[in-house]
């Protein structure tokens, strides 16, 4: 992948700093959201002043009133419902803009911490789910946070708030009201931990039918070329109808909860209407502290009682999105979690010469995780400057690691590694890797010219230094071919030893270079074809530290040394 590989390497000592200003930022979410949710409540309380106004009009008109009398109460109701709608309106604004930043924040946590992830780390999400979870489903956070927060302040206040007004005027009525609001929120709560286990479900479900999409995708020339496709298409098939049966289980969910508190709250309105209309018509005398009740107290009632359970039934409509917005927001903070780290370091350091350096490995050891054992255990060797060296040794032996190591791309758990007489740390390994050239199997292509491929927007490379490098990777004749017509994403049309030849092309861009790291350059290669890519390769490591980790006998027959590495982890020097 050539030196820009290392270029997504980030300080690891602005990490503290960077989850100090994250807390800020979410501190701050936080009282956003709280100031919108306590904005939408007193818009809904507002709506009290609203039903005595009203009432009162309705009692006077009954009692023989003429327009003056009711006039107003008309305006108090009209300008009580403009700053209403105006407490609302900016409400859901600030709680828009509220999550939206807070989704913008989870966002770029989950990517800074999967650019800091270790590309040998192990546990490092697939890029179909990862991009899943980042570009959709943390879409679902923004409802989540803009509805349903807002929806539970005002469903934990504004009903208190209606049954301390109620309550003077009918204890009955405040009872009734009382007795059938608890069991909305029991019952929505047993359906709402079913209905977060669906959601979460579903999630998953989605995330690995991209990855499994992203996937076949990727090797959709392998797939025809096996003649594969109708049994991809029918995995699609049942992966599509198995996500597809998650969907409409947690739609059925969303739908039940819904009917759940529809139900109650339409029990509770009827019940207060019913005892209203009775002691009105003077069949019920009991329910008030003094004597029965009269049109304006009955009408105050009725119209408070729906808005008793509005904000219980807002908070049912939304409770599909709290299930749907916190597995979102578990999965972008696994995302966010911090895995095996790459090294790095804002405050670069100079190597101790401007020659080619030396690398010396101390004691070198490393797991990949608490639990696993050790790949690398007290590993020690020196490798001149200047020198071609390669590791040999059976698959899972350790050979990439030690490359990658050797890159800063993970940190060992004891031991040292020293370059040039630096120490690879974290202050250190920015500057270290701007030495260094990273060439793989296989080299990621971007959808772009070939020149743009090798010069990858770094500054300092021209087009002179393009055409030299073209001429080092013996790739001037297919760039002549392609001139200024775009590669498909991927490579797609570049052989594999093309593309490795890319890759020596951009490592030969560099002026820096010094070091170069190749991990099986000639697997999967034809004799013809890795015997191309071994001459460029060594052409470009004339005068620099070469590391190479192959199976391949014929290149590491070329190099000036060869080390192999057993199963037991032990060296010895092989003879050549």
């Amino acid at each position: 992948m050539g030196t820009a590989f290392f270029d997504a390497a980030n300080e690891a000592d602005g990490r503290p700093r960077a989850r100090e200003v994250a807390s800020q930022h979410a501190d701050a979410g936080k009282a956003r959201l709280r100031n919108a949710a306590m904005l939408q409540a007193l818009a809904a309380v507002i709506w009290i002043p609203q039903a005595a106004l009203l009432a009162a009009s309705v009692g006077r008109i009954a009692d023989g009133g003429e327009l003056h009398d009711v006039l107003w109460p008309a305006v108090g109701i009209l300008v009580l419902g403009l700053v209403r709608s105006g407490l609302d309106a900016a409400g859901g604004r600030l709680a828009f803009r509220a999550a939206r930043s807070e989704l913008s924040r989870k966002r770029q946590a989950a990517a800074g911490s999967l650019s800091l992830w270790s590309p040998v780390d192990r546990g490092r999400p697939a890029s179909g789910k990862a991009a899943s979870v980042i570009g959709e489903q943390a879409e679902l956070i923004v409802p989540y946070l803009a509805r349903f927060q807002p929806a539970r302040v005002k469903a934990s206040l504004v009903p208190l708030v209606i049954l301390v007004f109620i309550l003077p005027v009918s204890w009955i009525a405040a009872l009734v009201l009382l007795f059938a609001a608890p069991l909305i929120p029991i019952f929505m709560a047993l359906i709402g931990w079913r209905a977060q286990a669906a959601s979460e479900k579903q999630l998953v479900a989605t995330g690995g039918l991209n990855s499994f999409l992203l996937d076949r995708l990727r090797g959709l020339t392998t797939i025809r070329a096996l003649d594969a496709v109708d049994t991809t298409a029918l995995r699609l098939r049942r992966e599509a109808e198995s996500l597809r049966a998650r969907t409409m289980s947690v739609l059925k969910i969303a739908f039940l909860s819904s009917a759940v508190l529809e139900l109650f709250a339409a029990l509770g309105v009827a019940m207060v209407a019913v005892y209203v209309g009775f002691s009105l018509l003077g069949e019920i005398r009991f329910g008030t502290w003094t004597g029965r009740l009269d049109l304006t107290e009955g009408l105050f009632i009725l119209l408070l009682a729906p808005a008793f359970f509005e904000p219980l039934r807002e908070l049912s409509a939304v409770w599909h999105d709290r299930a749907a917005g916190e597995a979102a927001l578990k999965a972008l903070d696994a995302l966010a979690a911090e895995g095996l780290p790459i090294r790095g370091s804002a405050k670069p350091a100079a190597l101790a010469s401007t020659e080619v350096p030396a690398i010396r490995l101390e004691n070198l050891t490393f797991r990949y995780g608490a639990d696993e054992p050790l790949i690398l255990d007290s590993f020690n060797f020196d490798i001149a400057a200047g020198e071609h060296l390669a590791l040999l040794g059976a698959s899972g032996s350790g050979k990439s690691t030690l490359l990658s190591l050797i890159a800063g791309l993970a940190p060992c758990v004891g031991g040292r590694i020293v370059i040039g007489g630096v120490e690879l740390g974290n202050e250190t390994a920015a500057s270290l890797r701007g030495a260094m050239a990273w060439i793989g199997q296989k080299p990621h292509i971007f959808a772009g010219t070939i020149a743009g491929n090798i010069a990858l927007g770094r500054p300092r490379i021209s087009r002179d230094a393009v055409a030299e490098a073209l001429d080092a990777a013996s790739l001037r004749k297919v760039a002549d071919a392609y001139g200024c017509q775009p590669l498909g994403e991927g490579g797609i049309g570049l052989s594999g030893g093309e593309a490795l030849r890319l890759a020596i092309a951009r490592a030969a861009c560099n002026p820096d270079l010094k070091i170069i790291l190749a991990d099986e350059p000639t697997a999967h290669l034809d004799a013809d074809t890795a015997a191309d890519v071994t001459e460029s390769l060594l052409a470009l490591a004339r005068g620099r530290t070469l590391i190479v980790a192959t199976h391949d006998p014929l290149l590491a027959a070329r190099m000036h040394r060869a080390i192999r590495i057993d199963a037991d982890f032990a060296m010895r020097q092989a003879a050549e």
